[in-house]
């Protein structure tokens, strides 16, 4: 992996001098002889690496969610070019056309994971063992997150476990690393996984308001490790009889301990992060930092006066934008229209715009808006959020079809918060069908409530008809299109291509089955 050391050795250097304005050493700043030397350093760190989660956060939306089938591509309804439409939303993926690089900078978060869990294990005799128990916990579980995602994406992946360029190991030779398989691959999440819970033990802490990796974290983490390894064959990694169970334990550990909210809307706004719903995500705030929903709204001097709402009424501003939206990224039309009008979800996620003779336009994201700042401004300080407890509820509802269970109990609990006082369990409420009726009501209950939280790909591939096929080769799972997301000649782009930069600087590496050319 010579391509890495570069850039891993600039991504630490650039974390430990960055350092300086801690005041917490003589030196003016923390280099790597005077690191590690007290616990307000490794929490630094630790704060550290939660900020490359953070960095990360669009990444995850473009391998998890984008390529999912509810996105649009090309032109938005206001005329803007949309972003990332070829290859990802399209799925026309090649060779030479990838859509992310260098397996979407994964590996540098891996990479500096790597060495807090080195210094942990082999120096930091200052810390206790509780301390230094929590730190690896924290650690492990970040490790095993960030794996899972470049094993869904790529299948087998090069298995780093160490901070050799960090520690000054140097020749290409040495840092050249081959692509484990998928089952080794999948195997050494599942080891990261046992590790995190061990440290953990019973400590449950969730420090930052639910903005850092706590036990919790790693329990969600492992049931979807254990639902994908039971029910998706990546190359060599087959589904084992067990795995289900071990999904439904973690998840069972979980059920109870957080709740819905009882307003749909009221889990992401700004005023209440952090709440019983969220059990983990990524922070953002007001004068620190902005996520990137501004590329899902209306952008103003092309929307203002142009179109109209159902009532037929001309819409100036009517999210109160303040004019900072460029709608990159559009949802389909189908998405929205598939949401009852009394699901509350439906206008808590979109913002329906309709032409002037009450065609349907399009739909702007309305879900994540921030706040207005006492400065006046719109701020996109809306947390991304991924972990939080409907997901545990639906899991659940997963888990109950594979073992014949059911599954209604759990989807009907995030159902009736949806409808809330409208809700009828005899006109809502969804009645336990066939395995793949069960698995479709899972996928499309996922969709509307899952809308910018990087999770629909993933569902698509690991959810399956009656024949146990992923929904991915199914029309009835996707939208403004009759056809399947993904065709059934094209299952080798389950997988995402390796880029030729990336294959080019790694002789060891070789490309997925069906980018060979």
């Amino acid at each position: 992996m010579k391509y890495v050391k570069y850039l891993i050795v600039g991504v630490i250097t650039q974390f430990l001098f960055a350092c300086n304005s801690l005041d917490l050493s003589p030196e003016d700043y923390f280099g790597a002889g005077n690191f590690w030397k007290n616990e307000t350093q490794v929490e630094r760190y630790v704060l550290g690496l939660h900020s490359d989660l953070r960095d990360a956060y669009s990444t995850f939306y473009l391998l998890g969610e984008a390529r999912g089938g509810t996105s649009k591509s090309g032109t938005s309804f206001v005329g803007t070019s949309l972003d990332n439409s070829s290859p990802i939303k399209t799925n026309t993926f090649s060779r030479h056309l990838t859509g992310v690089t260098n397996w979407g900078g994964l590996y540098a978060k891996v990479l500096n994971v790597n060495l807090l869990i080195e210094r942990l294990e082999t120096e930091c005799s200052f810390l206790s063992e509780s301390s230094r128990s929590y730190y690896l916990g924290q650690a492990y579980g970040l490790r095993a997150f960030y794996y899972f995602w470049l094993y869904r994406t790529y299948g087998g992946v090069p298995l780093v476990e160490d901070p050799e360029v960090i520690n000054g190991v140097t020749g290409a030779e040495t840092l050249y690393r081959a692509r484990s398989s998928a089952k080794e691959t999948m195997d050494f999440i599942k080891e990261n996984l046992r590790l995190s819970e061990q440290y953990f033990g019973e400590n449950w802490m969730s420090k930052k308001e639910k903005g850092m990796w706590s036990k919790a974290a790693t329990l969600v983490l492992k049931a979807e490790v254990y639902l994908w390894s039971a029910k998706v064959t990546t190359q060599d990694q087959k589904p084992e009889a067990t795995d289900i169970q071990t999904a439904k334990n973690a998840l069972q550990l979980l059920y109870g301990r957080f709740s819905l909210q009882s307003s749909f809307a009221n889990v992401f706004t700004y005023e209440n992060k952090g709440n019983d719903e969220i059990i983990l995500a990524i922070r953002f705030e007001d004068g620190e930092m902005e996520n990137n929903i501004r590329n899902f709204i209306y952008s103003p001097e092309l929307f203002y006066m142009q179109f109209y709402d159902k009532e037929g009424e001309v819409m100036n501003d009517p999210l109160n934008s303040r004019g900072t939206g460029l709608l990159r990224h559009e949802y389909k039309w189908g998405l929205f229209a598939a949401m009852d009008d009394e699901d509350t979800r439906k206008y808590a996620t979109f913002l329906d715009c309709y032409n002037e003779d009450g065609s349907a336009a399009g739909i702007v994201l309305r879900k994540f808006m921030g706040l207005i700042n006492t400065n006046g401004n719109r701020v996109y300080c809306d947390d991304y959020v991924l972990y939080r407890y409907a997901d545990v509820l639906l899991m659940l509802a997963e888990t109950a079809n594979m073992e014949g269970g059911d599954v209604a109990y759990y989807l009907n609990q995030v159902r009736q918060r949806a409808y809330g006082e409208k809700y009828n369990g005899s006109l809502h409420g969804y009645v336990n069908g066939s395995f793949g009726e069960n698995e479709l009501a899972i996928l499309k209950e996922r969709d509307k409530e899952f809308v910018w939280e990087g999770k629909r790909w993933f569902d698509l591939v690991r959810l399956q008809d009656d024949q146990h096929r992923s929904l991915a080769f199914s029309p009835s799972a996707n939208y403004d299109d009759p056809s399947s997301v993904l065709k059934e000649n094209e299952a080798y782009k389950l997988l995402w291509p390796i880029d030729v930069n990336t294959l080019s600087n790694d002789p060891k590496l070789v490309n997925n089955p069906g980018y060979e050319q």
